[in-house]
Parts: structure tokens; sequence; C-alpha cells
């Protein structure tokens, strides 16, 4: 579960950085003003870092009910 969050962390963080980037070569090249307000980055990143987790609970939730017997043997 702690990896889903933390690749889904990285995931927020380099789209964060990607938008801005887009943001600036937007602005450049036709002379436009982009506005993004630090809410909707913030959000955006908590709901990536929610996804994360919901994503990361069944097979976490799954792996810690499996029999170490069977875990091992591979059925």
């Amino acid at each position: 579960m702690t990896e889903a969050v933390v690749l889904t962390g990285f995931g927020g963080i380099i789209g964060i950085l990607i938008g801005l980037a887009a943001a600036l070569l937007i602005r450049l090249a036709i002379s436009f003003p982009t506005v993004v307000p630090l809410w909707a980055v913030v959000s955006g990143f908590f709901t990536s870092m929610l996804i994360g987790l919901v994503a990361g609970i069944y097979p976490a939730w799954r792996a810690a009910n499996l029999d170490p017997v069977h875990a091992m043997r591979g059925d």
C-alpha cells in the first residue's frame, strides 16, 4: 500500500511540473496569461494521493489475509 501511495505521489509531482512547464510555454508562445490557482494544484496532488491509497488497499488487504504456506508454494 505504501508503494502505491509513493508512486502516485511521484506521479502527482511530475504532473505538477509538466503542468507548470506547459503553462509557461503557452504564456511564451501566444502571450496569453495562464493563471493556475494554488488550491487547484494542491487539490490535484492530494486527489492523486487518495487514488493511490484507495488503489493500494485491496491488494494489501488480500496479501495480509493470504496463508504464508500457500504464498510460498505459489498456489
